[in-house]
Protein backbone atom coordinates (compact mmCIF):
# COMPACT_ATOMS: atom_id res chain seq x y z
CA UNK A 1 0.00 0.00 0.00
CA UNK A 2 2.88 2.38 0.80
CA UNK A 3 4.40 2.10 -2.67
CA UNK A 4 1.00 2.75 -4.24
CA UNK A 5 0.58 5.84 -2.08
CA UNK A 6 4.06 7.16 -2.86
CA UNK A 7 3.57 6.67 -6.59
CA UNK A 8 0.28 8.54 -6.51
CA UNK A 9 1.80 11.35 -4.46
CA UNK A 10 4.68 11.88 -6.90
CA UNK A 11 2.28 12.01 -9.84
CA UNK A 12 -0.07 14.63 -8.38
CA UNK A 13 2.83 16.79 -7.14
CA UNK A 14 4.35 16.78 -10.63
CA UNK A 15 1.00 17.62 -12.25
CA UNK A 16 0.40 20.56 -9.93
CA UNK A 17 3.95 21.85 -10.37
CA UNK A 18 3.55 21.81 -14.15
CA UNK A 19 0.22 23.64 -13.89
CA UNK A 20 1.80 26.23 -11.58
CA UNK A 21 4.50 26.82 -14.21
CA UNK A 22 1.76 27.17 -16.82
CA UNK A 23 -0.01 29.67 -14.59
CA UNK A 24 3.19 31.71 -14.31
CA UNK A 25 3.64 31.73 -18.05
CA UNK A 26 0.09 32.74 -19.02
CA UNK A 27 -0.71 34.70 -15.84
CA UNK A 28 -3.74 32.54 -15.09
CA UNK A 29 -3.80 30.34 -11.98
CA UNK A 30 -7.36 29.08 -12.57
CA UNK A 31 -5.88 25.85 -13.95
CA UNK A 32 -5.36 24.69 -10.37
CA UNK A 33 -9.04 23.66 -10.31
CA UNK A 34 -8.64 21.59 -13.46
CA UNK A 35 -5.56 19.85 -12.06
CA UNK A 36 -7.21 19.15 -8.72
CA UNK A 37 -10.16 17.41 -10.37
CA UNK A 38 -8.20 15.45 -13.00
CA UNK A 39 -5.70 14.18 -10.43
CA UNK A 40 -8.38 11.91 -8.98
CA UNK A 41 -8.75 10.14 -12.33
CA UNK A 42 -4.97 9.67 -12.42
CA UNK A 43 -5.00 8.29 -8.88
CA UNK A 44 -7.85 5.94 -9.80
CA UNK A 45 -5.75 4.63 -12.69
CA UNK A 46 -2.62 4.19 -10.55
CA UNK A 47 -4.41 2.61 -7.59
CA UNK A 48 -6.51 0.44 -9.89
CA UNK A 49 -3.40 -0.98 -11.53
CA UNK A 50 -1.02 -1.19 -8.59
CA UNK A 51 -3.21 -1.95 -5.55
CA UNK A 52 -3.55 -5.62 -4.52
CA UNK A 53 -7.28 -5.70 -3.72
CA UNK A 54 -10.10 -7.68 -5.31
CA UNK A 55 -10.47 -6.76 -8.98
CA UNK A 56 -14.26 -6.22 -8.84
CA UNK A 57 -14.01 -3.81 -5.94
CA UNK A 58 -11.11 -2.01 -7.60
CA UNK A 59 -13.13 -1.65 -10.79
CA UNK A 60 -16.16 -0.26 -8.93
CA UNK A 61 -14.40 2.31 -6.72
CA UNK A 62 -11.95 3.37 -9.44
CA UNK A 63 -14.85 3.90 -11.84
CA UNK A 64 -16.66 5.98 -9.22
CA UNK A 65 -13.64 8.26 -8.76
CA UNK A 66 -12.72 8.43 -12.45
CA UNK A 67 -16.25 9.18 -13.73
CA UNK A 68 -16.74 11.95 -11.19
CA UNK A 69 -13.25 13.34 -11.84
CA UNK A 70 -13.53 13.44 -15.63
CA UNK A 71 -17.06 14.87 -15.56
CA UNK A 72 -16.01 17.65 -13.20
CA UNK A 73 -12.86 18.41 -15.18
CA UNK A 74 -14.84 18.59 -18.43
CA UNK A 75 -17.29 20.99 -16.80
CA UNK A 76 -14.51 23.17 -15.39
CA UNK A 77 -12.54 23.22 -18.64
CA UNK A 78 -15.30 25.21 -20.36
CA UNK A 79 -14.75 28.15 -18.03
CA UNK A 80 -10.98 27.79 -17.57
CA UNK A 81 -9.28 26.84 -20.85
CA UNK A 82 -8.55 29.91 -23.00
CA UNK A 83 -10.58 32.08 -20.62
CA UNK A 84 -9.50 34.98 -18.37
CA UNK A 85 -8.41 34.15 -14.84
CA UNK A 86 -11.41 33.50 -12.59
CA UNK A 87 -12.48 36.20 -10.18
CA UNK A 88 -11.50 34.18 -7.09
CA UNK A 89 -7.89 33.97 -8.26
CA UNK A 90 -7.82 37.58 -9.39
CA UNK A 91 -8.80 38.48 -5.83
CA UNK A 92 -6.18 36.14 -4.35
CA UNK A 93 -3.59 37.72 -6.65
CA UNK A 94 -4.54 41.15 -5.30
CA UNK A 95 -4.59 40.00 -1.66
CA UNK A 96 -1.39 37.97 -1.73
CA UNK A 97 0.53 40.30 -4.03
CA UNK A 98 0.29 43.17 -1.56
CA UNK A 99 2.64 41.43 0.87
CA UNK A 100 5.08 40.03 -1.71
CA UNK A 101 6.12 36.47 -2.65
CA UNK A 102 3.00 36.09 -4.80
CA UNK A 103 4.34 33.28 -6.98
CA UNK A 104 5.63 31.28 -4.02
CA UNK A 105 2.26 31.60 -2.29
CA UNK A 106 0.52 30.27 -5.38
CA UNK A 107 3.07 27.43 -5.60
CA UNK A 108 2.23 26.48 -2.00
CA UNK A 109 -1.47 26.73 -2.87
CA UNK A 110 -1.06 24.38 -5.84
CA UNK A 111 0.86 21.86 -3.72
CA UNK A 112 -1.77 22.07 -1.01
CA UNK A 113 -4.30 21.04 -3.63
CA UNK A 114 -2.06 18.07 -4.47
CA UNK A 115 -2.03 17.14 -0.79
CA UNK A 116 -5.81 17.34 -0.74
CA UNK A 117 -5.94 14.99 -3.73
CA UNK A 118 -3.97 12.40 -1.75
CA UNK A 119 -5.93 12.82 1.47
CA UNK A 120 -9.29 12.75 -0.28
CA UNK A 121 -8.30 9.60 -2.16
CA UNK A 122 -8.05 7.62 1.10
CA UNK A 123 -11.37 5.83 0.37
CA UNK A 124 -9.94 4.84 -3.02
CA UNK A 125 -6.70 3.58 -1.49
CA UNK A 126 -8.24 1.48 1.27
CA UNK A 127 -10.95 0.00 -0.98
CA UNK A 128 -8.50 -0.98 -3.74
CA UNK A 129 -6.36 -2.71 -1.08
CA UNK A 130 -9.28 -4.80 0.27
CA UNK A 131 -8.73 -8.49 -0.57
CA UNK A 132 -12.31 -9.58 0.21
CA UNK A 133 -13.95 -11.10 -2.87
CA UNK A 134 -17.54 -9.91 -2.47
CA UNK A 135 -19.11 -6.48 -2.22
CA UNK A 136 -21.02 -5.78 0.98
CA UNK A 137 -24.37 -4.07 1.56
CA UNK A 138 -22.49 -1.04 2.90
CA UNK A 139 -20.58 -0.74 -0.36
CA UNK A 140 -23.77 -0.90 -2.40
CA UNK A 141 -25.24 1.84 -0.20
CA UNK A 142 -22.11 3.95 -0.67
CA UNK A 143 -22.29 3.50 -4.45
CA UNK A 144 -25.97 4.53 -4.44
CA UNK A 145 -25.25 7.69 -2.41
CA UNK A 146 -22.42 8.50 -4.82
CA UNK A 147 -24.77 8.07 -7.79
CA UNK A 148 -27.36 10.41 -6.27
CA UNK A 149 -24.62 12.99 -5.77
CA UNK A 150 -23.27 12.61 -9.30
CA UNK A 151 -26.71 12.94 -10.92
CA UNK A 152 -27.59 15.92 -8.73
CA UNK A 153 -24.33 17.74 -9.39
CA UNK A 154 -24.54 17.06 -13.14
CA UNK A 155 -28.13 18.34 -13.22
CA UNK A 156 -27.23 21.52 -11.32
CA UNK A 157 -24.27 22.21 -13.60
CA UNK A 158 -26.39 21.70 -16.73
CA UNK A 159 -29.14 23.97 -15.42
CA UNK A 160 -26.59 26.71 -14.72
CA UNK A 161 -25.02 26.27 -18.16
CA UNK A 162 -28.43 26.51 -19.84
CA UNK A 163 -29.28 29.65 -17.86
CA UNK A 164 -26.00 31.36 -18.73
CA UNK A 165 -26.35 30.31 -22.36
CA UNK A 166 -29.48 32.47 -22.73
CA UNK A 167 -28.36 36.01 -23.59
CA UNK A 168 -31.52 37.37 -21.94
CA UNK A 169 -30.11 36.24 -18.58
CA UNK A 170 -26.86 38.19 -18.82
CA UNK A 171 -26.09 39.75 -15.43
CA UNK A 172 -28.99 37.93 -13.75
CA UNK A 173 -28.86 35.42 -10.89
CA UNK A 174 -29.63 31.82 -11.79
CA UNK A 175 -32.60 30.68 -9.68
CA UNK A 176 -34.10 27.99 -11.91
CA UNK A 177 -34.47 24.29 -11.10
CA UNK A 178 -32.24 23.16 -8.26
CA UNK A 179 -30.87 26.70 -8.01
CA UNK A 180 -34.25 27.81 -6.70
CA UNK A 181 -33.87 25.39 -3.80
CA UNK A 182 -30.22 25.98 -2.96
CA UNK A 183 -27.79 28.75 -3.86
CA UNK A 184 -25.14 26.08 -4.33
CA UNK A 185 -26.78 22.78 -5.30
CA UNK A 186 -23.60 21.77 -7.13
CA UNK A 187 -21.64 21.99 -3.87
CA UNK A 188 -24.35 20.19 -1.91
CA UNK A 189 -24.33 17.22 -4.28
CA UNK A 190 -20.53 17.36 -4.40
CA UNK A 191 -20.62 16.81 -0.65
CA UNK A 192 -23.06 13.93 -1.16
CA UNK A 193 -20.53 12.27 -3.45
CA UNK A 194 -17.91 12.33 -0.71
CA UNK A 195 -20.36 10.82 1.76
CA UNK A 196 -20.77 8.01 -0.78
CA UNK A 197 -17.01 7.46 -1.03
CA UNK A 198 -16.60 7.35 2.75
CA UNK A 199 -19.53 4.95 3.15
CA UNK A 200 -18.08 2.62 0.51
CA UNK A 201 -14.66 2.66 2.22
CA UNK A 202 -16.09 1.72 5.62
CA UNK A 203 -16.49 -1.87 4.42
CA UNK A 204 -12.70 -2.20 4.00
CA UNK A 205 -9.90 -2.56 6.55
CA UNK A 206 -8.84 0.90 7.75
CA UNK A 207 -12.02 2.29 6.22
CA UNK A 208 -12.53 4.40 9.33
CA UNK A 209 -9.75 6.64 7.99
CA UNK A 210 -12.28 7.93 5.44
CA UNK A 211 -14.79 9.11 8.06
CA UNK A 212 -13.33 12.63 8.53
CA UNK A 213 -13.28 13.31 4.79
CA UNK A 214 -16.94 14.36 4.29
CA UNK A 215 -16.54 16.78 7.21
CA UNK A 216 -13.29 18.11 5.73
CA UNK A 217 -14.94 18.53 2.33
CA UNK A 218 -17.93 20.27 3.95
CA UNK A 219 -15.57 22.77 5.58
CA UNK A 220 -13.83 23.52 2.29
CA UNK A 221 -17.10 23.78 0.38
CA UNK A 222 -18.67 26.14 2.90
CA UNK A 223 -15.75 28.21 4.15
CA UNK A 224 -12.76 28.08 1.82
CA UNK A 225 -12.92 27.60 -1.96
CA UNK A 226 -16.67 27.01 -2.30
CA UNK A 227 -19.65 28.93 -0.95
CA UNK A 228 -17.76 31.74 0.81
CA UNK A 229 -15.49 32.66 -2.11
CA UNK A 230 -18.24 32.22 -4.71
CA UNK A 231 -20.72 34.41 -2.85
CA UNK A 232 -18.17 37.16 -2.25
CA UNK A 233 -17.48 37.25 -5.98
CA UNK A 234 -21.23 37.13 -6.81
CA UNK A 235 -21.94 40.07 -4.52
CA UNK A 236 -19.15 42.04 -6.19
CA UNK A 237 -20.50 41.32 -9.67
CA UNK A 238 -24.29 41.22 -9.13
CA UNK A 239 -24.84 43.37 -6.06
CA UNK A 240 -28.40 43.69 -4.72
CA UNK A 241 -29.78 41.03 -7.07
CA UNK A 242 -27.58 38.45 -5.39
CA UNK A 243 -28.27 39.86 -1.93
CA UNK A 244 -31.98 39.28 -2.59
CA UNK A 245 -31.16 35.74 -3.69
CA UNK A 246 -29.29 35.19 -0.42
CA UNK A 247 -32.28 36.31 1.61
CA UNK A 248 -34.75 33.99 -0.11
CA UNK A 249 -32.89 30.82 -1.09
CA UNK A 250 -31.13 28.31 1.19
CA UNK A 251 -27.34 28.60 1.12
CA UNK A 252 -26.54 24.88 0.87
CA UNK A 253 -29.14 22.24 1.71
CA UNK A 254 -32.01 22.31 -0.85
CA UNK A 255 -35.09 23.77 0.86
CA UNK A 256 -38.29 25.54 -0.27
CA UNK A 257 -37.78 29.21 -1.14
CA UNK A 258 -38.40 31.71 1.66
CA UNK A 259 -40.40 34.93 1.43
CA UNK A 260 -38.43 38.16 1.22
CA UNK A 261 -38.19 39.64 4.75
CA UNK A 262 -40.13 42.91 5.04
Amino acid sequence: MLMVLLTGTVIVVVVMTLLWLLGLRIRNFSYVDLGWSLNFALLALVYGIMAPGDVTRRWVICSMYALWSVRLAWHLAARIVNQPEEGRYVQLRADWGASGNLNFKFFAFFQFQALLDIVLSIPLLVATSNLSRSLTTLEYIGAFIWLVGLVGESTADQQLKTFKGDTNNKGKVCDIGLWGWSRHPNYFFEWTIWIGYATFALASPYGWLALPLPFMMLHFLLNVTGVKATEEQALRSKGEAYAHYQRTVSAFIPLPRKQEPK
